[in-house]
């Protein structure tokens, strides 16, 4: 692992132990085994750390989901694959998930931060799962229905769950499994449906 990337990995784990405004970047440097003016050097201010690290972790998760949907006999198997690998990404990544893709700069945008490379960002997140209902329904295995919503929504059960999972004050047991499967049952294209 290189310098920067003990770096970007320290930098999860702090944001995610303490959050934005408890973790520092002397903290990060600490926890990474460099100076504070290589963290600086390589990623200027706590807020450009705290985007680096986030966008890490969303890259890492891309590369899960994309590697996942590489399976699956048709579109609907591979809706299912995206949901699994992003449920366990996240029970992998509790600590520093929570923070760092679900919670600012990422859930809304904060003064100074580039929403335009946010939204980007996440964009990949909505395209993987249009390309798999896409495929879903050009195989048959997805009834017909709006790419783009369905995807949305797909994504809204998902992150439903992991805030569910992560955040709330209940017992959750078992809803990724259900998640998977409400969605399955929701795009599953019936014989003699007529696809409306």
């Amino acid at each position: 692992m290189t310098k920067k990337e003990a770096i970007l990995r320290a930098a999860q784990e702090a944001f995610g132990e303490l959050g934005f405004t408890a973790a520092t970047v002397k903290d990060v440097a600490g926890r990474a085994g460099v100076s504070f003016g290589l963290v600086s050097h390589y990623f200027g201010s706590k807020q450009d750390l705290f985007l680096a690290a986030g966008f890490d972790m969303a890259d890492r998760l891309v590369a899960r989901l994309t590697a996942a949907t590489e399976g699956g006999e048709n579109g609907l198997e591979k809706v299912r694959l995206y949901m699994a690998a992003y449920f366990n990404f996240t029970e992998e990544h509790r600590i520093g998930f929570p923070i760092l893709l679900r919670c600012s700069p990422f859930s809304h945008m904060d003064p100074g931060v580039d929403g335009t490379r946010v939204a980007e960002k996440f964009s990949v997140f909505i395209d993987e799962l249009k390309r798999c209902v896409a495929l879903g329904i050009a195989d048959g295995s997805i009834r017909k229905l709006p790419r783009e919503k369905t995807a949305l929504i797909i994504y809204g059960n998902i992150v439903g769950s992991v805030r569910t999972t992560l955040l709330a004050p209940y017992d959750a047991d078992g809803i990724f499994q259900e998640t998977i499967e409400h969605v399955t049952r929701s795009l599953k294209n019936s014989p003699g449906q007529d696809g409306c």
